[in-house]
């Protein structure tokens, strides 16, 4: 998606209103990303699961035998599909008519909508609770493309980073402040007077309605830039010129292969990252027999270690380099999820460890992963170049909860299924070792620096 990076606010105070508002997407969405897919909703969604089971434990949607407890990992597997899809189009649609906030709106509430109705899900219903959280999380991942759009337009190239790591800095913040009323809920149910299933339903559902609530900042601050034609070629707009510009985007890359060979280290090894995050629930609630108040309180750990983890690892990248670094962090991910197997039941205590030292790799490997990147792009191809990323990210972060999701259907144990996630950050590790950094920053045209 392009942005004419040209036609900023000029007014510094009207720039940074927008910037405020701009900020407040992500506190409206983060709690979804916690609380929802983090959190409640896979050890709730397959106990759902496990409940339209047969005696065998499978459930059949459309006919196929599909093991409960593998329902939550090929859900998510098939929403980042759907959003790989959605998002040429509506990246199509906002480049041609300028207009990314009405869409931006759409997605929005369309996932609001469907994390509210995420209320009915109980009893037998685990099909209500699959289509809602595919239409919830391909509208998160179409919203968040629109959203991430918006900043060139809002901040000066000097003001980016600032920018960036300031709506960073909300949605953890908004993550962390409704968990903490989770916890409230979740573990004095009985004296609000709900059951636990009911308590567990509200906080999904609460996740929607924060969502749509907070959205109402962005919408009324954002402002949508008129559109500036070049040539004006027949098609401009369409679904398949977003699909071109994504293919033209990669070939181009192909004159810089240092470049393609970091990105593709780094897809592999941050979809290991993710389907950690987005799977540990099930892990620490099925494989481990933890409640529900122990993988809140470690999630809740996690988002606050992620802060000092992240500021931890820019000071070793100052020192030892980012390439290092992020090594050194893939080597931690290893062991996390070695020890992981290894994690005896009914034990919060060594699950808290494991917690804490996942956040304290978590935002490092991840921001120092987009910082190295943005020293391979040539100069001038900045916007291209990361709609690349994130776009070639989405389109194999799919393949993690399925890769969990078909060990857990061979072998009918989580800790395999965990163990399976190892191969993500060993041939990452791999590949990236691989990459000569200097090398490539050089040969993109950038001045090497002294750390890299």
């Amino acid at each position: 998606m392009t942005a004419d990076t040209a036609d900023l606010t000029d007014d510094e105070t009207g720039r940074i209103r927008e910037q405020r508002g701009w900020y407040f997407y992500d506190f409206a969405c983060s709690v979804y990303s916690t609380s929802v897919v983090t959190v409640f909703l896979g050890p709730y969604l397959t106990s759902v699961a496990k409940a339209a089971a047969d005696a065998d434990g499978f459930v059949h949607p459309l006919g196929i035998p599909v093991r409960a407890g593998s329902v939550f990992a090929y859900a998510v597997s098939v929403s980042i599909v759907v959003a790989v899809l959605l998002m040429p189009l509506a990246g199509a649609v906002a480049d041609r008519t300028g207009r990314k906030k009405p869409l931006l709106a759409v997605a929005a509430y369309v996932g609001a909508g469907a994390t509210a109705g995420m209320f009915f899900l109980g009893g037998d219903r685990y099909a209500l609770g699959v289509v809602l959280l595919i239409v919830a999380n391909a509208s998160l991942s179409v919203s968040m493309a629109l959203y991430n759009a918006y900043l060139p337009q809002i901040a000066t190239p000097e003001e980016r980073d600032a920018v960036s790591s300031r709506g960073w800095a909300f949605g953890y913040t908004s993550g962390a402040f409704v968990l903490v009323l989770n916890l409230i809920l979740y573990t004095g149910h009985e004296s609000f007077g709900v059951s636990e299933s009911t308590a567990v339903r509200i906080c999904l559902a609460s996740a929607g309605v924060w969502w749509g609530a907070f959205t109402l900042v962005p919408l009324s601050r954002l402002r949508d830039r008129r559109v500036v034609k070049d040539g004006g070629r027949p098609g401009e707009g369409s679904v398949g010129t977003g699909w071109r510009q994504l293919m033209a985007t990669l070939r181009d890359m192909r004159r810089h292969p240092l470049t393609l060979s970091f990105l593709l280290a780094y897809l592999i090894y941050n979809d290991g990252v993710q389907t950690v995050i987005s799977q540990a629930s099930i892990y620490g609630s099925e494989e481990l027999g933890l409640d529900q108040t122990t993988l809140i309180t470690a999630v809740l750990l996690v988002q606050i270690l992620a802060v000092a983890g992240a500021l931890g690892m820019g000071r070793l990248a100052r020192t030892h380099g980012a390439k290092r670094t992020i090594l050194a962090s893939l080597g931690v991910w290893t062991v996390i999820l070695a020890a992981g197997y290894f994690l005896p039941a009914k034990a919060p205590v060594w699950f808290f460890a494991l917690a804490a030292a996942i956040g304290m790799v978590l935002g490092g490997s991840q921001a120092l992963s987009r910082s190295l990147f943005s020293h391979l792009i040539p100069r001038g191809k900045e916007a291209e170049y990361f709609a690349a990323y994130e776009m070639s990210d989405r389109g194999l972060s799919w393949l993690g909860p399925l890769v969990f999701g078909l060990a857990y259907q061979v072998t009918g144990s989580y800790r395999d299924a965990i163990l399976s996630l190892v191969v993500f950050f060993v041939i990452g590790f791999v590949l990236l070792a691989r990459v000569p950094v200097r090398r490539a920053v050089a040969e993109a045209g950038n001045p090497v620096p002294d750390r890299i």
